[in-house]
This record gives structure tokens, sequence and C-alpha cells, in this order.
């Protein structure tokens, strides 16, 4: 039977201007990755940090792939109080079952469904004919409208889908009740400037477009997933599918944190909020690490150990001036400190700041001296600990000490 409480499509037209819906898909598209698999105590502690982060929508796995895949996406479902969540099931009545019953607990719960729609997805993968896929489509869509509050609707490989099926696909769709329409770039193909065009032509062409949330959702086989995902929304996308660290199948997917700080920052620009607890970023993207066992890049944009540290000379002198000569963003805004690393690169004014940090008093001699014997260290090694300033202060005492006795002697 379908959930009897308010249907939550209402607040699919309300907030479709200035605010982008989050579609957290981790625990679905991300965990099926290679080396990333979570079990069901892993998937309910991420879940619930997805909560905290202010997700809007938590895929929370797909019911009919496994049994433990069913009781993670229905303990998630009965424990989650404020996101509403997804089960993924394809165009089949089996599959479209398991998902109603995995989220019978949920307050808020979205079946999302999923059909090929291109050329070559309709050929080689299906067998069917542009008639049939609508006929399944639609039907799908009529038997999952019964079974959760909403019913998302995603065309498998969009992007290379004819433009005007897929708006004909569309419309068929939300006739039958989708009340999100998901254009994906399942393979990661398309460039920023063909995504704007295929949003805004879906925009214009869809029959009752206006009723509904567009969505799009990203794979960074050529690196361009969280490109693509803010030129959708720039196109009327009001909903982004992402993953935290952009974990997700291949390459991965467009990087929750890196979407939503870009929206942050460049707010100006784009227009839109989300409801994102920016501050928990860095936490959540941890706890990922934790769970799958698999290492934050140093360099990854956001939440990366590099991402708010500065080791060059120029750059951390600019830092101590004024933060915004090279940050853009405050790292406390993600949940990160900045660090001003120690290494062959630094100059005095960082090693000053560090030494008086320790509360070391400094003269300009002594700044000298101690600055000589750690660009000496910098050689041997690629950081510079406290504890390496610490030695070399004691040092530096030691020598003077026994330099003072010798001038009295």
């Amino acid at each position: 039977m379908k959930p009897t409480h308010q249907d939550s499509t209402d607040n699919v037209e309300s907030d479709v201007d200035g605010r982008v819906r989050i579609f957290d898909t981790t625990l679905r598209d991300g965990e099926q990755a290679p080396g990333f698999s979570m079990d069901r105590r892993a998937k309910l502690r991420m879940a619930h940090a997805l909560e905290a982060l202010g997700v809007d929508i938590i895929e929370a796995g797909f019911p009919q792939a496994s049994p433990d895949d069913f009781a993670a996406v229905a303990e998630i479902a009965r424990t989650l109080k404020t996101p509403t969540i997804a089960a993924l099931a394809r165009c089949q009545e089996a599959d479209i079952d398991s998902a109603g019953r995995a989220l019978e607990g949920a307050r808020h719960s979205r079946i999302h469904l999923f059909l090929s729609t291109s050329p070559l997805h309709r050929e080689h993968k299906l067998g069917k004919s542009k008639q049939q896929v609508i006929d399944i489509a639609a039907s799908a869509i009529q038997r999952a409208k019964a079974l959760a509050h909403e019913v998302e609707f995603s065309a498998e490989d969009a992007l290379r889908t004819e433009p005007e099926f897929l708006a004909e696909i569309f419309s068929v769709a939300v006739e039958a009740g989708a009340s999100v329409l998901n254009a994906p770039d399942t393979v990661g193909y398309v460039t920023p400037t063909e995504i704007t065009r295929m949003f805004t032509y879906l925009r214009e062409h869809v029959r009752g477009a206006d009723k509904v949330v567009f969505s799009a959702h990203c794979h960074d086989d050529l690196g361009m997933a969280v490109a693509n995902s803010l030129a959708a929304i720039a196109a009327g996308a009001r909903q982004v599918e992402c993953t935290i660290n952009g974990i997700g199948e291949r390459a991965g997917n467009a990087a929750l944190e890196e979407v939503v700080m870009a929206l942050h920052t460049r707010r100006p620009l784009f227009r839109v909020d989300t409801g994102i607890v920016t501050q928990h970023l860095y936490p959540t993207s941890r706890l990922l690490a934790e769970v799958t066992g698999q290492p934050v890049p140093r360099n990854k944009a956001i939440v990366g150990d590099n991402a708010f540290a500065h080791e060059s000379g120029i750059h951390q002198h600019g830092m101590l001036k004024h933060r915004g000569t090279y940050e853009i963003m405050r790292p406390q805004d993600v949940g990160a400190k900045t660090s001003l690393v120690l290494g062959k690169h630094s100059g005095r004014h960082a090693l000053r700041q560090r030494l008086e940090e320790l509360e070391y008093d400094l003269d300009e001699a002594t700044l000298d001296a101690v600055f000589e014997r750690f660009k000496n260290l910098t050689d041997k090694q690629r950081s510079i600990t406290n504890d390496d300033l610490v030695a070399l202060m004691d040092k530096h005492r030691n020598n003077h000490h026994t330099a003072a006795v010798a001038v009295e002697s």
C-alpha cells in the first residue's frame, strides 16, 4: 500500500527556484565501487552522518541486489527522521516491490527507477524499441507510485540519448506520476557545454516540466563530474546526485563536498542554496575513509590534508598578512583547519610564527641562526615537526651557552 501521510511531492514545486536538493548516493553508487563496500553497521553510521550533514535524499541501497542490502535499506528507513530515503530499482516488478517493502518504515520515501534510453543501450542491453521502453517506464512508475511517497525516474545513459526521445519519455514519466526526472551522464562522457544544452532543452520540451524537479547525476570518467553538475544547476537542475569524496563506479561520481562548496563560495554566481551544514563536510569525509579503509588523497579538494595547507614561503607570508591572499574559503567552514606546513619551501615568517606559538622569544640574531639550521634540516626530511623545532632551539641555546663560557674563560 502507498503510505498515507502527505505526499512529499508537494515540496517539489515550492523549492524549485533557489534551493538545490543534495541527493547522496554514497551508500549505493559509491558503495558498489571496488574497494568501498560497507557492511550494514558501517552503512548505518554513514547514514546518521549524512543526516547530520543535512543531505536531502539518501539513496540507501538497491534492495533487490541482496538480502543484506535489503536489510540495510530497511534499517536506515526505520531509523532516520529527516531525509528522504531512496531505494534503487530497475523497471521490473520484483525490484519495485522489494524497494517498496524496504521503505515501509520511512517517514519520507522514494523509489528511484532507472531504465536505459540511449540507442546503444536500447539495442545492445535491452533489445527494445523506443515505444517498448516508454511503455515499460510508464508501467513501472505507476506501480512504484503506489508504494512510496515519491518516484524518481532516471533515463540511464541519458546524455547519449536522442534529445527528442529523452523529452518524450520524460513527458510520459511525468504523466505516470514521477516527480523527479534524472538525466545522468552515466559514463562521464559529456562536457559542461553539452550538459547545459541538454538541460535547457529538457526544461523547454518536457510536458509538465514546471511540475517536477530535474536532476543531474554525473560520473567522472573524463574528470568533469563536478563541472558538469554545476553546469546542470546553472541550466535549471534543482537536484544533484553525488557522493562523499566522489567515490563511485570507475572514476567515481561528482564529489558532494566540491559541489556544495562551489555553490557556497560562488553563491553570487549560482544564486542557489543547499541545506548542507558545511562544517560537517570534513568529519563526514574522514568517517567514510575510516569505514571503507580507503584514505582521502592529500590533494583532494575541500577535504584533503593539503586543501588548507601552505608550505611555500611566499604563500605563508601572504597568509600571515591576510588569509584571502591564498584561501578562497575559511577552513572552519568545512570543519578543517589551516596548516602552515614547515618544509624546504618555508620562509622566515612562518618559522617565526611557529616558534612564537611554541612560546619562544626571538631576536633577529636567534632567528637567523635557527633559520639556517632549519633549512639544513629540511634538506634531510620532508616536513619539520614541533619536536624538531624544540630540538633546534635547544641546540642553539646549548651552542650559545658553550660559546659564552669559552669567551669568559
